[in-house]
């Protein structure tokens, strides 16, 4: 009789579906590394960039993938989008540096929805941890928060639907110019106890799919404003409506510190609030050291609030 040779390699299905793992997981690498390469295209590129930390999801799925098919191939595979995303996004799950004590400076933004049924609620939930500064954006009803923050914050700014509610004095407070075609935006000029201490709370243009060119402008201009901006100490309080991963808000890195990368822990996603996927809100600043950031959830908004703490 003549022998047959008997093939044990991997054949079939299981063979064809290690190597669509291997396939999709190089694409994942090559999407995380490249995403800044992606064409702005209406506002694709901005898409892409907004969304790749969320795209880390996918390899447990794909490492879960490789076990089930036992393909050592795919799971070494696997590897390179997981390094890739730790070297981008991993810094950000470390614990904040010590000394997060200390803070002379509080301040808490949030977006109140334009249609909040309980503005009142929501700000009174924003006073749990006595910030020391309130930035508001959406304030559509500012009689019904007026009575919630005038005891505590006897101070206040207002320009159209964006406020700022201080316990301590505003020397000087006008609007800011951000390209819309009126202002969403504030500059006031706060008396700390330590110096002054200049508070801009924004909110930008907002941004829908294939529909981004307002907002682009919009933070472009901020930076302008910034940028010109003689102050020493400076604080970003608002809805940007846009994350610090788009390559848009690039003019704002190279001007500003991110409160919430240098002393929070994980993304700090602030939207949509139930299941938040993404971080439009921002503590931005210059000639402070921040020592705390977080996420606070707050009644009847579709955003979370954004908190930090800074040091003289």
């Amino acid at each position: 009789m003549t022998e047959r040779m008997v093939d044990e390699r991997p054949s079939g299905p299981r063979s064809r579906r290690g190597t669509l793992v291997v396939v999709c997981a190089v694409l994942l690498a090559l999407l995380l590394a490249g995403h800044r390469l992606v064409p702005n295209v209406h506002g694709l590129g901005s898409l892409m960039d907004s969304v790749t930390p969320l795209l880390g999801i996918a390899v447990p799925l794909l490492a879960l993938a490789a076990l089930l098919r036992r393909s050592r191939p795919a799971l070494l595979a696997v590897l390179l989008p997981a390094l890739i995303w730790a070297g981008l996004y991993g810094r950000a799950w470390l614990p904040p540096a010590a000394g997060a004590d200390g803070a002379t400076v509080r301040v808490v933004s949030q977006n109140l929805r334009v249609s909040n049924p309980d503005p009142a609620a929501t700000v009174g939930a924003l006073t749990s941890d006595a910030p020391d500064l309130i930035g508001l954006q959406e304030v559509a009803d500012g009689g019904r928060v007026a009575p919630v923050l005038a005891e505590r914050y006897p101070h206040r700014a207002v320009v159209s639907t964006v406020a700022l509610w201080s316990r301590w004095p505003i020397r000087e407070a006008h609007g800011v110019d951000t390209g819309l075609g009126w202002d969403r935006a504030l500059r006031a000029v706060v008396a700390a106890p330590r110096g002054d201490l200049t508070v801009y709370v924004v909110h930008l243009g907002s941004a829908r799919a294939g529909h981004t060119a307002t907002r682009d402008q919009t933070v472009a201009a901020l930076a302008d404003a910034v940028r010109a901006d003689p102050a020493d100490r400076l604080v970003v309080l608002g809805d940007l409506n846009t994350a610090t991963t788009d390559r848009v808000f690039d003019p704002l890195t190279r001007l500003l510190g991110d409160a919430q990368a240098e002393a929070g822990q994980g993304f700090g996603f602030t939207w949509p609030a139930e299941l938040p996927v993404t971080r439009p809100d921002h503590v931005l600043y210059r000639g402070l050291t921040p020592t705390t950031a977080g996420v606070l959830r707050t009644p009847d908004s579709d955003h979370r609030a954004v908190t930090a703490g800074f040091r003289w």
